[in-house]
């Protein structure tokens, strides 16, 4: 099962990080793709790290699907 990172973002360096990311990924995961991941990956889970490029904290989603619905993720989104 391959792992895939399906979507990241910047954020600033905000006092709660896990409720300003909560709010963000809310408006991500209500989209076509974030659907997808819901209906097709039980384990997605996000982290939230200090983004090494620019200032601030770099939240990630990402998790483990078979192989069949990899192939399905990349032909539709890269």
């Amino acid at each position: 099962m391959p792992r895939i990172l399906f979507h990241s973002f910047s954020m600033g360096d905000v006092e709660d990080p896990d409720h300003h990311a909560s709010i963000l990924l809310n408006t991500f995961m209500s989209t076509e793709k974030g659907q997808w991941i819901s209906d097709n990956c039980p384990n997605a889970e996000y982290m939230i790290a200090q983004d090494q490029f620019n200032w601030g904290l770099r939240v990630s989603v990402q998790g483990e699907v078979e192989d069949k619905l990899a192939t399905e993720y990349y032909l539709k989104w890269g």
